[in-house]
């Protein structure tokens, strides 16, 4: 169980100092993200729906070769 408790404080480590630079520097974005072919936006009179599917996968697909390459046994 040690190796899932270091890991689980190595993950929330990271997310806070995402968030930390995400709040310091507002302006930075991803060029790319969010406005891939695939993603859903629909835009009316006074609604507007966004699902950023193909970001979502493209995320998942980057994360899963993170941890396939830097955690198998």
């Amino acid at each position: 169980m040690s190796i899932i408790g270091k890991f689980l404080i190595f993950v929330g480590l990271f997310i806070t100092f995402l968030g930390t630079v995400f709040v310091i520097f507002p302006r930075i974005k991803i060029p790319f993200l969010g406005r891939l072919p695939g993603d859903i936006l629909i835009q009316k009179n006074n609604f507007t729906f966004y699902f950023p599917i193909a970001s979502c996968l493209l995320i998942s697909l980057v994360l899963s070769l993170f941890f396939y390459l830097f955690f198998k046994r």
